[in-house]
């Protein structure tokens, strides 16, 4: 598989995660409203297998599945289950653009990591970036002082098990085919959530089912989107691209839910765009200490 460093793949390959998360988001909220979480994990799980079938079989088959790391794949994918569970569950609880924007504290946690696990360079300009794009975020969301819900720590708390989980993948594109990644992911979530599953089992209405397929079909791709941008682009330059998904979460609800778009929410997207503009510039900048 190519491996060429390259910030303009890993900012395509981006672009697909992006439209497919976005899609998710509303799906998620949808699917909710009829399906317990667990139940939601385990069909996204069943059915991805299939939707993954197609790439398996592009790849090279079920060889390419086999790997030396599964310890590595099991852990990273514990992680993940319970952000994701968790990402979920405060979809229920509070508003879409306050999860996603909860959820990008997520890049602090990743970037930080990858620097002291995996020897990622933390520059100026990827340092700036960060900064923009949590400033445009913070600008966004305009969080008002008062009680704290718990739907808002259960975001972060999936957050933190985001970043976690994106500095093991950056890991496994060392060895491992983005094709093997996912299918891990589906083999533990599904295993995971099983038993919860079956003990909440109410059978879904028709219309839900279609949400239900839709958030796996794009889950599934959008993990793979993001393993391909992490082939081409150290994890601290891809992870700040995801900046994007705030200000286009604010948009979508713009046009789909007739949400507000203010003059605020605008100057939020220009500065996390901002930031994206500077993370995709040449490294040439000087490392920036992380440690001793």
């Amino acid at each position: 598989m190519d491996r060429t460093p390259s910030k303009t793949r890993a900012a395509l390959w981006m672009s697909g995660w992006l439209a497919l998360m976005l899609i998710v988001t509303v799906a998620g909220r949808e699917a909710t409203e009829a399906v317990n979480v667990f139940q939601l994990m385990l069909v996204r799980g069943v059915l991805g297998f299939a939707m993954l079938y197609p790439m398996i079989r592009i790849n090279g088959g079920f060889a390419i599945l086999k790997t030396a790391r599964v310890h590595v794949h099991i852990v990273r994918n514990l992680i993940h289950f319970c952000a994701q569970f968790g990402w979920f569950y405060a979809l229920t609880l509070i508003p879409i653009g306050q999860v996603v924007a909860i959820e990008f504290t997520m890049p602090i946690w990743t970037a930080i990591l990858a620097a002291g696990f995996l020897g990622e360079r933390m520059t100026s300009w990827k340092v700036i970036a960060i900064v923009l794009g949590v400033v445009g975020v913070v600008v966004i969301v305009r969080p008002a002082a008062g009680e704290i819900n718990p739907g808002q720590l259960i975001a972060l708390a999936a957050a933190v098990g985001f970043g976690v989980s994106i500095v093991i993948v950056k890991s496994l594109t060392r060895t491992e085919q983005a094709v093997a990644i996912i299918f891990w992911l589906l083999m533990v979530q599904s295993v995971v959530s099983l038993l919860p599953a079956l003990y909440v089992w109410t059978w879904p209405p028709l219309q839900t089912w279609g949400w239900l397929a839709v958030i796996a079909f794009c889950g599934t791709y959008s993990h793979y989107c993001m393993a391909r941008a992490m082939l081409h682009a150290d994890a601290t330059v891809v992870i700040p691209m995801d900046f994007l998904r705030v200000p286009l979460t604010a948009i979508m609800g713009w046009l789909i839910y007739s949400e507000r778009l203010d003059a605020l929410t605008l100057l939020g997207a220009a500065l996390i765009l901002a930031g994206n503009f500077l993370n995709l510039r040449p490294s040439s900048s000087v490392p920036v200490r992380t440690g001793t």
